[in-house]
């Protein structure tokens, strides 16, 4: 499994984080937002997924990752 935390801005509530994590959960990665921070942690494995793909993933929640 590997790791990686994005910055990403537009996040504000518990609504930010049920949407990021649950969509992410949905192509089976898991991944923990800090509000406080701005960040998403995103545990995933390399042979199923993309750092692309986890960055699609969470601007079609309505984020920017940058």
């Amino acid at each position: 499994m590997s790791q990686i935390t994005l910055n990403v801005e537009g996040m504000s509530c518990n609504h930010c984080v049920n949407s990021i994590e649950g969509a992410l959960k949905e192509i089976g990665m898991t991944g923990k937002v800090d509000l406080t921070a701005g960040t998403v942690t995103v545990e995933y494995d390399e042979s199923k997924a993309t750092v692309e793909q986890i960055k699609e993933t969470i601007e079609e929640q309505g984020y920017d990752v940058v």
